[in-house]
């Protein structure tokens, strides 16, 4: 599965409403990460890739999303992106975290599987 190219409106319907709601409610049932990327941005294309590899990898486990901050203005501004790539990790429970950078395949890999794959413990 490649990337998924993120438009506000989908982020709006898939993600998060952030019009309407106050409190951070993720609204599907795989984590997500987005990259908010330019494609006249270098450390971006460094990154592009990676991903694409990691959204074949992980297929059904996690959805991968890009965000072009030239043409969704909107959606950068609200998370405040004033450097990119700012890749942004949602766990299904939990509040975002966001990341600066771009970031090499082996930290997304541990960011994935600690942060966002880990399995919920119960305590007894």
């Amino acid at each position: 599965m490649a990337t998924i190219k993120l438009t506000n409106q989908m982020f709006l319907d898939e993600i998060f409403d952030y019009t309407t709601e106050k409190e951070w409610k993720y609204k599907d049932s795989v984590p997500a990460i987005i990259d908010f990327y330019a494609d006249w941005c270098g450390p971006c294309k460094m990154v592009a890739p990676i991903l694409e590899e990691l959204s074949d990898q992980y297929e059904g486990k996690l959805k991968i999303y890009k965000l072009d901050t030239e043409s969704e203005r909107e959606l950068a501004a609200v998370f405040g992106i004033r450097s990119i790539p700012s890749i942004l990790f949602i766990p299904v429970e939990g509040k975002p975290m966001m990341q600066v950078g771009a970031l090499p395949k082996s930290t997304l890999i541990d960011v994935i599987e600690k942060e966002l794959l880990k399995e919920k413990t119960e305590e007894v």
